[in-house]
């Protein structure tokens, strides 16, 4: 189905080719702040903060958030390449699934398992990739993330305990919908994610403190802008 107009993304400023993809506003605000200088609002349709400006290279660089979920990530991945991106990180979050992950530990994502409707509705299949040379430049700046298969669903919040496939060792929501955009655009996209919760034997939730995501948000922010290059 076609749009005559973007429905997420109506920019307001200047875009940057390469972009960081946090789900959260007020994430891609702490984000535009401590990564940017002289950040300008990119974009605020429907509460999809986006904002651009000079990163530490020098060069520019815009962080957009897309909302929860594969629908709303899809969308605003697709208007953002109609509009000239050329690469693409998602900076999320994630629940831990592998045993001894702690929180705020960083993951990166070599491919997610389908289990989202998203992704499959764009032709994923059972699993879909990340770019494998962004993805080796994500590992180079952060060496000490754990690397491996994530899944993607459509409830963070699963039955306890939650049941997911035994490779995977984290779950989130958009990152199988954003590799699906990506690569049938032709467009590398890759994902860091920071471990934001934590499930004991029973499935007992424990959830990370607001000040120690900010912390590995920043520090998933700042590996992924040097993967990204200028």
């Amino acid at each position: 189905m076609s749009h005559s107009a973007p429905i997420h993304v109506r920019p307001t400023a200047p875009l940057a080719g390469r972009v960081l993809l946090p789900g959260d506003p007020g994430r891609a605000l702490a984000l535009a702040q401590s990564l940017l200088s002289e950040p300008r609002m990119f974009n605020h349709h429907r509460g999809l903060w986006g904002y651009t400006g000079a990163a530490a290279d020098g060069e520019l660089l815009t962080i957009q958030s897309t909302g929860m979920g594969g629908p709303s990530a899809a969308i605003v991945l697709s208007e953002l390449i109609a509009l000239g991106v050329e690469r693409a990180i998602r900076v999320g979050s994630c629940g831990a699934l592998a045993a001894g992950m702690a929180l705020g530990e960083l993951v990166i994502a070599r491919e997610s398992i389908c289990a989202d409707g998203t992704s499959r509705a764009l032709g994923g299949g059972d699993r879909v990739s990340a770019d494998p040379a962004l993805t080796d430049a994500l590992r180079r700046h952060a060496p000490s993330a754990r690397e491996g298969t994530i899944v993607s669903v459509d409830l963070f919040y699963d039955p306890v305990p939650p049941r997911h496939p035994p490779e995977a060792i984290a779950v989130e929501m958009e990152a199988a919908a954003l590799f699906a955009v990506g690569a049938a655009a032709g467009i590398p996209v890759a994902c860091v994610l920071a471990v934001s919760d934590t499930f004991d034997a029973a499935g007992a939730r424990e959830r990370i403190d607001d000040e120690s995501l900010l912390s590995a948000a920043e520090a998933m922010g700042t590996a992924a802008v040097a993967a990204l290059g200028p």
